[in-house]
């Protein structure tokens, strides 16, 4: 079953504003890596050279790399989806081949699997 192609373009739409959000987010405390789409490098910022600025510029790294790698993988979601809507795959569970509910990729416009798979995975 194929899906409404006015659909897939809302989706398309959706999930390429998300894409600009997300590499937004990223841009304000990592550089893109030129070679890997979808990856940044987190910079150590600079408040100065004082113990407790050093000790504040640790802190914030040590924060923006997790945030960093959140955000990342949200992004690498949304590419993925992106994808799947130029090799015409979108909406199609990658576990079952069924069709992905249109509420779920609603609410999750980068959702790669129906609510059964993954829930099944969620369990393992």
């Amino acid at each position: 079953m194929k899906m409404n192609k006015e659909f897939i373009k809302e989706m398309q739409s959706k999930l390429l504003a998300e894409k600009k959000r997300l590499q937004g987010e990223l841009s304000a405390f990592a550089r893109p890596d030129k070679n890997n789409e979808g990856n940044y490098d987190t910079q150590l910022p600079e408040y100065g050279t004082h113990e407790d600025e050093n000790a504040s510029e640790v802190a914030t790294f040590v924060d923006n790399l997790s945030l960093e790698h959140t955000l990342e993988r949200n992004l690498a979601d949304v590419l993925r989806a992106l994808q799947r809507i130029e090799q015409d795959a979108y909406g199609v569970c990658k576990y079952c081949q069924q069709p992905i509910d249109e509420r779920r990729l609603r609410a999750r416009p980068e959702s790669g699997s129906c609510i059964a798979c993954k829930n099944k995975f969620l369990q393992k």
